[in-house]
């Protein structure tokens, strides 16, 4: 039983953190399944890009906001604040990359992990 809560729980945080990403119209929205790679470091990676550092530190802070208040957890790590480029939010089973689009481009996680499955999340307008 405590399995099918853990999947439960990674579901719920995925879901949780995708909306979050989305309700601040983040751009490209991707998310990478890990979890059939044996040197993963997580179960999913969600990539997105902001338009500039308020937008990447908007959308952090939604992310945040929005996981403590529904699944009352906080991000183990968060790296990249300071400049806003490339802000890593890490919850153990999924980390969240909000990336500039010039940062984006030139490390291409995508490409990187390409042995991962890729679902790109198509946007809701909150408008």
């Amino acid at each position: 039983m405590g399995e099918r809560v853990k999947k439960d729980y990674k579901k719920d945080l995925l879901t949780t953190i995708i909306e979050a990403i989305d309700e601040k119209k983040a751009q490209d929205i991707v998310v990478l399944n890990l979890s059939n790679i044996s040197s993963r470091i997580c179960d999913y990676f969600v990539i997105c890009t902001g338009t500039s550092n308020i937008h990447v530190e908007s959308i952090v802070s939604h992310v945040e906001l929005k996981v403590k208040k529904i699944l009352g957890e906080y991000p183990f790590s968060i790296e990249g604040l300071e400049n806003a480029y490339w802000v890593i939010l890490d919850y153990i089973n999924v980390v969240v990359h909000v990336m500039q689009p010039q940062a984006r481009g030139y490390y291409e996680l995508e490409k990187l992990w390409a042995d991962a499955e890729l679902t790109k999340i198509n946007t809701v307008n909150y408008g």
